[in-house]
């Protein structure tokens, strides 16, 4: 919603202030011009993307458009399913949880966290720690460095289509300048026209360079900042779960203390105060 007011604030802002210096609407109607630019554009960002990068892009570019799924009640319910699970291995055992794990989406364990679970690199992230302290006894130390590896290797999936749009988005002032140019060598074919016809082809020209500009600072490059808020608060959002686990894993399973370092680890207004996930607990503890 707030991209949508954004382009429109952006559109109505320059159409605005053109209007009021009495400017000539019909002359910024240069489909050559954009062709140029957009295109040239695009052709570039093909160039320098791999064809994977490129799906990651495709499937990522929507992100534009949507606000963050990340709420207090999100990460209350994260909390909740930590605590579930460090409940059951505290109480049972670390093997009690492994047939929870390799069948997560039938487990009547995880299926009551919906919105956590239906997330598949989520639940893979959860699943794939804990079987790895099902494995061996490793040092808290190397399992941190494990997850660690495990979200640089997401983060940098992540980030690469707010890199990409970004580096696009820096090339259309030059690629305006371009259209630009080609103006100007059309413009050229007409220099024993009238001042009417020249200034009518310059100005023409000079619509490259503007739409150059406006897509880089008004549109792409807000766009690609967009995404890269979202690749860190997808980051955040696993850094929690990484925390929780570690501190389950380094106090042997004290469930109240993994379950705080979670909270802690939750950034701004979506951190539930304490009294919230005591008071959540205390409502788990009893439909359990």
């Amino acid at each position: 919603m707030f991209t949508i007011i954004g382009i429109a604030v952006v559109l109505g802002s320059v159409i605005t202030g053109y209007a009021m210096g009495n400017g000539n609407f019909h002359i910024l109607f240069q489909p050559a011009e954009i062709i140029i630019i957009f295109g040239a554009a695009i052709g570039a960002l093909l160039i320098s993307s791999p064809g994977k990068s490129v799906k990651v892009i495709v499937a990522h570019i929507g992100g534009v458009f949507a606000e963050s799924h990340l709420s207090k009640d999100l990460f209350l319910e994260l909390l909740l399913l930590m605590n579930a699970v460090f409940f059951k291995i505290k109480k049972e055992g670390l093997v009690a949880i492994e047939s929870d794990i390799e069948n997560h989406a039938s487990s009547p364990l995880f299926q009551k966290y919906e919105k956590i679970m239906k997330d598949h690199e989520v639940a893979e992230f959860i699943c794939d720690t804990i079987r790895t302290m099902l494995s061996a006894n490793y040092p808290a130390y190397e399992l941190d460095n494990l997850m660690e590896i495990d979200l640089e290797a997401n983060q940098h999936e992540r980030m690469l289509p707010a890199h990409s749009i970004s580096r696009m988005g820096d090339a259309l002032p030059g690629l305006g300048i371009v259209a630009a140019v080609l103006g100007i060598v059309i413009t050229m074919g007409f220099i024993n026209e009238s001042a009417e016809v020249l200034g009518h082809h310059i100005g023409a020209a000079l619509v490259g360079t503007f739409f150059g500009v406006l897509a880089c600072y008004g549109f792409v490059g807000p766009m690609a900042t967009k995404l890269e808020h979202h690749a860190h608060e997808r980051e955040a959002y696993l850094r929690v779960i990484k925390t929780s686990l570690l501190a389950a894993y380094s106090t042997s399973f004290m469930v109240q203390f993994a379950v705080e370092a979670g909270r802690r680890a939750i950034p701004g207004d979506d951190r539930p105060s304490f009294a919230e996930v005591e008071e959540a607990i205390k409502k788990w503890k009893t439909k359990a």
